[in-house]
Formats: structure tokens, sequence, C-alpha cells
């Protein structure tokens, strides 16, 4: 296994009706490195936006869809999803708060 720095964890928000939905009850969505663990989320949110304390997190492994160009066919990068529940008492994540 890699040795993951807290940087490397989360790569991108992820932007859908569905977690847009939960942003009301603090429940926020990324994807994330697929050899991260919930230990290693947990403290890569907390530590990337200050004044935010996760209650916990919830992961899924998504395998890569099979693609065709032609006659060949490949399979895309599996990706791994966290969502995120934050505390009653912290921060709101400033990134979604435009939209």
């Amino acid at each position: 296994m890699a040795d993951i720095k807290y940087y490397d964890v989360i790569l991108k928000p992820v932007i859908t009706e569905k977690s847009m939905a939960g942003m009301g009850e603090k429940k926020y969505t990324f994807l994330v490195h697929t050899e991260a663990n919930k230990s290693q989320i947990k403290e890569a949110v907390e530590k990337m936006f200050e004044g935010t304390k996760v209650e916990k997190v919830n992961t899924m492994n998504l395998d890569g869809k099979k693609k065709r160009r032609g006659m060949v066919y490949g399979k895309t990068a599996k990706t791994k999803k966290a969502i995120v529940q934050l505390t009653e008492d912290s921060k709101d994540i400033e990134i979604f708060s435009g939209l």
C-alpha cells in the first residue's frame, strides 16, 4: 500500500442532485483515493477544511465500466466515493456554499 498524505486523499467533490440534497443534513460527497481508508478520509477533511468535525464516513468502491471502441474492449478506472457526515456544531464546507 502506498504512503498517502492527507492532501492526496480527496480528489474532487461530487456534485449531483442526490449529493446536494444531503447537504442540508451536513453530508458531503467526495471522490477519494482508491486506497484511502475511513480514518484517512476523516483526517483529510478535518485538515483541509478549517472548523469541520467529522462524525462518520461511509465509503463505496465503484468498479470501472466496460467501454468499447470499435472491436476493442476496455475498462475505465475504478473509483472510490466517500460520504462524510459532519457534526451539528461543525462549520459548513465552503466549496459547496455557492451551489
